[in-house]
């Protein structure tokens, strides 16, 4: 490895090196896995029998758009569900799982977080936190939560003694947000699901799957009953400008389109005024794309483990994400990674990223990302409130090759900080 574009010492190169030897059998793990997504992605395709005609562009109603009901069977296939809702008009992951709650969560029933208090922006859905105008408690659900264990594990038990038999919804959210607590599995989302049926075997197990796309071989869809997640992320291939995704069982994903649209019309209408081919198009190249996202973490925390970080996950570990997170120690390492992030962007790496008070967090945050597509989280991009233990959360990279590259750039940056 030699860098003829970029300053970047002998010393971190030669470090470069040694990571890459290190983290090369789980690169080859996860081209494998990213093969057999893309070959999988592939038959869906064909089995949906994809043509040009699904990406002309309707208006007005809707009605008839074959592109956008093609779409959502190949989520459906490729998701392992019954049914699925793709749209572009979804504002962003939250705004997508706010619909799938809305729409199939009644006055009086209960819901469960088995995960811990969701992220921030789903509290004010939910109604937890900050009082918010037209939040979930507001129409009379109930709302109770299983904490995670100590070491960020799911509590089994806990779920036992806080899920009745008249639950009517059990929440996962597989990623871990601003924690360093381990991201789900498959098979973790599995044996929660198990062990909710057999307490209540009425209720719905969501999933928020955001983030979680494409990481393994297997598909979360015969593990929850609803599962919903965004565009600019995993699933859109760092092409979708927009968007999000409900899919899981065909009742239920009926229901949420109601929410979206009205009762009665559902999935029956709504425009997609010329998005589908970006969308066609991102949903073809998201497994490949999560695989270099997958590559350029994996790289990013040999590298830094053997410049003594801890990092979660480790090089070796199995992924159900994403997200690689870095525990950098102080402010000021912390600033210098996210800045040698931003000066590897393909966009915006004339701009040095400083902390500031971003409304909703209790101290400064930074944010590193020079993307195509504003907000997208399958392109490079690395951010942290600085505050103990000073973490950095980095994800995304739409090719190994320059992720790389941009987590070179950032130990760079911090060289004269180790």
């Amino acid at each position: 490895m030699k860098s003829d574009f970029f300053d970047i010492s002998d010393e971190v190169l030669e470090l470069g090196n040694k990571a890459l030897e290190l983290s090369k059998p789980y690169l080859d793990r996860i081209d494998k896995i990213t093969e057999y997504n893309q070959i999988k992605m592939l038959r869906a395709f064909q089995n949906a029998r994809v043509s040009e005609s699904c990406f002309t562009a309707s208006t007005g109603y809707g009605y008839g758009d074959r592109g956008r009901d093609v779409l959502d069977s190949i989520y459906a296939e490729v998701l392992e569900t019954e049914d699925a809702l793709v749209r572009h008009n979804f504002a962003s992951g939250t705004h997508t799982l706010t619909v799938a709650l809305f729409g199939v969560l009644r006055p009086g029933d209960t819901m469960v977080s088995v995960t811990g208090i969701p992220y921030d922006t789903l509290q004010g859905v939910i109604g937890i936190g900050q009082k918010s105008n037209g939040s979930l408690m507001e129409f009379g659900i109930k709302y109770e939560q299983v904490d995670l264990l100590e070491d960020g594990t799911v509590d089994y038990e806990g779920i036992k003694n806080t899920v009745r038999h008249n639950t009517k919804m059990v929440y996962i959210q597989r990623s871990r947000g601003y924690s360093l607590r381990p991201t789900l599995l498959n098979e973790d989302i599995r044996k929660i699901y198990e062990l909710a049926k057999s307490i209540a075997p009425d209720c719905i197990v969501m999933l928020d799957n955001c983030y979680g796309e494409y990481v393994e071989m297997t598909a979360p869809g015969n593990c929850c009953d609803l599962m919903a997640g965004s565009l600019i992320k995993n699933p859109g291939g760092g092409i979708a400008p927009t968007g999000g995704y409900i899919a899981g069982k065909k009742d239920l994903v009926e229901a949420c389109s109601y929410r979206l649209t009205t009762p009665g019309t559902g999935k029956e209408i709504g425009c997609t005024l010329g998005q589908n081919r970006e969308l066609f198009m991102g949903t073809f190249n998201a497994p490949h794309v999560t695989g270099e996202a997958l590559k350029t973490a994996v790289f990013a925390a040999a590298l830094f483990s053997s410049l003594g970080f801890k990092v979660t996950p480790d090089f070796d570990q199995p992924r159900g994400d994403i997200i690689q997170a870095i525990l950098l120690e102080n402010e000021k390492r912390l600033v210098s990674f996210c800045q040698g992030i931003q000066a590897a962007s393909p966009i915006d790496s004339f701009v040095t990223p400083e902390p500031w008070d971003m409304p909703g967090y209790d101290s400064k945050v930074i944010m590193a990302a020079g993307a195509f597509t504003l907000g997208s989280s399958i392109e490079l991009s690395a951010d942290a409130p600085l505050r103990e233990p000073f973490a950095v959360w980095m994800q995304g990279s739409l090719n190994f090759h320059s992720g790389k590259t941009a987590v070179l750039l950032a130990a760079e940056k911090m060289k004269d900080q180790l």
